[in-house]
C-alpha cells in the first residue's frame, strides 16, 4: 500500500495528489476493476488474443 508522509508546510490537497499519483504507478486502481467481475480462464484469454490482435492491426492508407 503507498505511502505518504503530510509535511507541516504541505497542504492536504497536495499530499492526497501525491498519494493518488503513487497509487496510480502502483497499478492498484487498475487491479481493483480487473478483479470486480469473476472472468473465466477461456475469456480471458479470448479478451487477451483480441487486445493483441487489435494491437497489431495495421491502419489502411487513405
Amino acid at each position: 500500500m503507498p505511502e505518504v508522509v503530510i509535511h507541516d508546510d504541505e497542504s492536504f490537497e497536495r499530499a492526497l495528489r501525491r498519494f493518488k499519483k503513487k497509487c496510480e504507478k502502483a497499478g492498484i486502481l487498475s487491479d481493483l476493476r480487473k478483479h470486480r467481475h469473476y472472468e473465466k480462464p477461456s475469456e480471458r484469454r479470448k479478451r487477451k488474443l483480441n487486445a493483441a490482435r487489435h494491437k497489431t492491426e495495421r491502419p489502411h492508407p487513405a
